[in-house]
């Protein structure tokens, strides 16, 4: 479980970013809708440990993360969460095989990418370079990189930012689907793809007071 509590980050710019307090479950999926710049991606990297808030706290299976060291937080991310980027961050010479074996350069386990691929539809690529692969295709080399090591969190910041509805829609059921039994945070601009997620969060409210964790049927 994921607990956000009294969170806020402040930029140099002197832009700050409040949420609301908002608990995400083990075994959930949750989609974060909202306008470009409202925090939706801040989030994500502040559960990941890429960004550290400015005050508050994000306390994960007990743990207040948001105090942990730099160095405590990188492990976590390593051991524990699955990260999908909005531009796939591939190798565009290497093969997909490639692509998900040098995560063994952080001390990953990837024996389970055949399976991971096959699950995501993609195993027939396995040898192929990057390069030579449609924006779906290479979306699902990104899922399958982060699903590869079975994390316990999944965050993914717009993962059919660069596809067309069609194939977004064939990637996000992929995801949904594999993410089955643990805690999936997809950021997306696109409400069409409500009803394939648990909850749906409207972060345009995060400051209001009354950020609604809400249900896709209450979204369409």
């Amino acid at each position: 479980m994921i607990e956000i509590k009294g969170l806020g980050k402040q930029f140099q710019n002197e832009t700050e970013i409040i949420y609301n307090d908002m608990i995400f479950q083990q075994g959930k999926s949750y989609m974060l809708l909202g306008a470009s710049g409202c925090g939706k991606s801040t989030l994500l990297n502040m559960i990941a440990g890429v960004l550290s808030p400015t005050n508050g706290k994000i306390i994960i299976d007990g743990i207040n993360m948001a105090q942990a060291t730099q160095k405590q937080k990188d492990k976590f991310r390593i051991e524990k969460i699955g990260y999908i980027f909005q531009d796939f961050k591939l190798i565009n010479e290497m093969s997909v095989a490639d692509n998900i074996s040098i995560l063994r350069l952080e001390g990953v386990d990837v024996s389970k990418m055949d399976e991971t691929l096959k699950a995501l539809g993609i195993y027939e690529k396995k040898n192929a370079k990057i390069k030579h692969l449609s924006g779906g295709q290479k979306q699902r080399v990104a899922i399958a990189r982060a699903l590869v090591k079975k994390p316990d969190i999944i965050l993914a910041d717009e993962p059919t930012g660069n596809l067309n509805f069609a194939i977004g829609e064939q990637v996000i059921k992929a995801l949904t689907e594999i993410s089955k039994g643990k805690t999936l945070i997809a950021v997306t601009h696109d409400e069409r793809l409500a009803k394939y997620f648990d909850y749906v969060i409207n972060m345009d409210e995060m400051t209001s007071g009354i950020s609604d964790i809400v249900s896709p049927k209450e979204v369409e």
